[in-house]
């Protein structure tokens, strides 16, 4: 069937973690003019508010925009998938592969229209197409281009002072996000320690079989917020040996790559004897710096060496001075990650990466720096941001420019990897004696105004006769209370099921816990978010539930969740809890689904992931992912009453572009919106 084309160029901003809630009242507050702009010109919700599918995780919603199709029907249940090795194993799901649903940039690529695919976190890369139509930039992970296959070295905090005497790379230093003021506070973490590295374990590409027991909040999801980071420890010296340094210059030693690559640095006085600035070499034999920086200023694209399983490579990073006493006493600075600046892995064609490194810049590096530091999340982790933002940006024009792309769709982490250092702090539960309830509803409010910069650098092209989407796949909540250990996305959740009687862990010659499931006494675990899995036999390679048990069990588990009581208010902790056969109903379930599929009880979330979409959270935070659209093919200033689903936008998206819908599309068009009567 012909369809004509209700606009000729379509664009769609995802907002990864975008909440309808807060941007609605940020933008009657005058605090986003150009998301109003859209608003004012497009047509969707008052509320903004889109319904979301379950599980409210990046890429199994990202799928669901991009195919039209529930959970159940394109596979991809949660960030993970269940290992068909054994119950507490993980296998990682950002991977097209995967995915059973045909995705809509094939169908407007194999129509004739020349598409680009930017980074979307859900069922992109590889490239699922063979037309010549279809550009794919990663896609492999959710925080930025090429973090999951370019980071050859990690970010750390520097702190040079007089009073350190020698130069030491200490790794996992701040275990609370926050370098402590007196060097003596620096302890690292314990290499047995709990915690995991969720930005390592969210690269994905190649990443089989994983295991993570979770006997605490921090040994998953918890982690993102402590994180530990490296630390450089530097004496601060007079410059001595230097072929060219002044005579009231003082030095110390930069480490990177844990510690094989020394940059001798100068702290630098100017005319009135004040140091405010550091000049970094390649060694004292050189008499010109290879970068020189000032407190406060941001610094994007430095060049510089990394090694990496030893070999050699040339990164780019990001750095700032945090702090530079006047006498020259202290320097305490941010430098970022490292990014192989020739991995051109993940662009297809290839040559993407050379006209977008040659015209804009290289990929850069992503932060997650927070926690309980107001210098760390504003002047490190919100400016890294904006950098990445502008440079995502600037790249996509440019590439829309020359390509001369018809339909893009492309996404932005910012909202969500921010939001996690952030929004569970919203509510004062005593975490962070350091800031305020008001601290943290700033820097959140910061995030979104720099989203509206971001979405600032497109509009001027609904002049141009594009149609553009923002959409996001959730939001994220602040939880009123404690959440209990289920629900976790990373791994096997322990203490409520062992509470209940359900898993049970092994026990050393002492009597002590060990990360090791006793398969011969469990019988059911949490694990991987909403999922619960029975441990039956001829199924799972250590089942002790006999086949026929099965409903009955899981009658007598999801009776159990239902009477969890959260022991400080009284209050049940479990909203739903479905079998896996009637969670067809909210458009999981299925064979890559648990037994049971439950979610968290509002108030108990972590930010999202283990939650119904309706979620609402403290400090008008919410669950629900956004919509609005404006442009041709569209009503101006129109407001629809009607409930737009995820799986609703690929279908309006494929209306709008005059395309067919995607094979296994279960949505229908925003008909309510569209200039055209169906």
């Amino acid at each position: 069937m012909e369809r004509k084309a209700l606009s000729e160029k379509i664009l769609v901003l995802g907002v990864d973690g975008m909440d309808p809630r807060l941007t609605r009242r940020y933008v009657d507050e005058g605090k986003m003019p150009n998301t109003k702009r859209l608003i004012e010109q497009g047509a969707q919700r008052h509320d903004l508010v889109m319904l979301g599918g379950v599980p409210t995780v990046t890429p199994p919603m990202w799928t669901t925009l991009a195919t039209g199709a529930y959970p159940v029907t394109h596979g991809i249940t949660c960030f993970w998938r269940q290992s068909e090795e054994n119950l507490d194993l993980l296998e990682y799901n950002l991977d097209s592969r995967l995915c059973k649903a045909e995705q809509l940039w094939n169908v407007f690529a194999e129509n004739g229209k020349k598409t680009l695919v930017w980074h979307w976190p859900g069922a992109s890369w590889p490239p699922s197409s063979d037309s010549a139509n279809l550009h794919v930039v990663d896609g492999t992970q959710p925080s930025t281009v090429n973090s999951g296959v370019a980071k050859v070295d990690k970010e750390f905090i520097l702190l040079a002072d007089e009073k350190i005497k020698e130069l030491h790379f200490q790794e996992k230093a701040a275990t609370d996000s926050n370098v402590p003021c007196m060097i003596e506070d620096l302890v690292a973490e314990d290499e047995n320690g709990s915690g995991t590295d969720l930005a390592a374990a969210a690269s994905g590409v190649g990443n089989k079989a994983t295991r993570n027991i979770l006997l605490c909040k921090e040994d998953g999801e918890g982690s993102m917020t402590a994180t530990p980071y490296d630390a450089v420890l530097s004496p601060i010296k007079p410059a001595i040996g230097w072929a060219e340094a002044p005579k009231d210059a003082k030095e110390f030693t930069i480490l990177l790559s844990h510690g094989l690559i020394h940059r001798p640095t100068l702290i630098l006085a100017n005319e009135n004897g004040v140091y405010d600035r550091i000049a970094i070499y390649k060694s004292k034999k050189d008499t010109e710096p290879r970068i020189v920086l000032k407190e406060g200023e941001f610094i994007e694209g430095y060049l510089d060496d990394a090694f990496k399983n030893d070999e050699r490579y040339l990164v780019n990073r990001n750095m700032r001075i945090f702090e530079l006493k006047a006498d020259g006493s202290r320097v305490k600075m941010w430098i970022s990650s490292g990014m192989d600046i020739t991995n051109d892995l993940l662009w297809h064609p290839r040559t993407l990466f050379k006209t977008v490194t040659e015209n804009i810049g290289y990929p850069p590096p992503a932060t997650i720096l927070g926690g309980a530091d107001r210098t760390l999340i504003c002047d490190g982790m919100i400016a890294n941001w904006d950098h990445i933002g502008q440079w995502q940006s600037k790249s996509l024009k440019l590439l829309i420019e020359q390509e001369k792309y018809d339909v893009v769709f492309s996404h932005y982490h910012n909202v969500d990897a921010q939001g996690h250092m952030i929004v569970k702090y919203m509510k004062d539960k005593g975490l962070t004696p350091n800031l305020t309830e008001a601290d943290f509803a700033e820097f959140l409010e910061k995030i979104y105004i720099q989203t509206d910069n971001y979405i600032g650098d497109f509009v001027d092209m609904l002049d141009d006769g594009w149609t553009i989407l923002i959409v996001s796949d959730h939001a994220q909540v602040c939880p009123e209370n404690d959440p209990p250990l289920i629900g976790d996305i990373t791994g096997v959740n322990i203490r409520v099921m062992q509470e209940l009687g359900y898993t049970v862990l092994k026990t050393g010659p002492n009597g002590e816990e060990l990360r090791e499931i006793d398969w011969e006494h469990t019988k059911a675990l949490a694990t991987r978010g909403n999922h619960i899995y029975l441990n039956i036999k001829g199924r799972n390679p250590n089942g002790i539930v006999e086949p026929e048990d099965q409903y009955e069990l899981e009658e007598e588990i999801m009776t159990a969740l239902y009477g969890y009581r959260d022991k400080a208010t009284g209050k049940r902790v479990i909203a739903l809890a479905l079998r896996n056969k009637d969670a067809v109903i909210l458009g999981t379930g299925g064979p890559e689904s648990g037994d049971i599929i439950y979610f968290l009880a509002e108030g108990y979330n972590y930010d999202h992931a283990d939650s119904l979409s309706t979620t609402y959270g403290f400090g008008g935070t919410s669950v629900s992912p956004i919509f609005i659209a404006a442009g041709k093919g569209l009503k101006q200033g129109f407001e629809t009453d009607r409930i737009i689903r995820e799986v609703d936008v690929a279908p309006t998206i494929a209306v709008l572009g005059g395309v067919r819908m995607p094979a296994q599309c279960e949505g229908a068009p925003v008909y309510q919106i569209l200039d055209a009567e169906y």
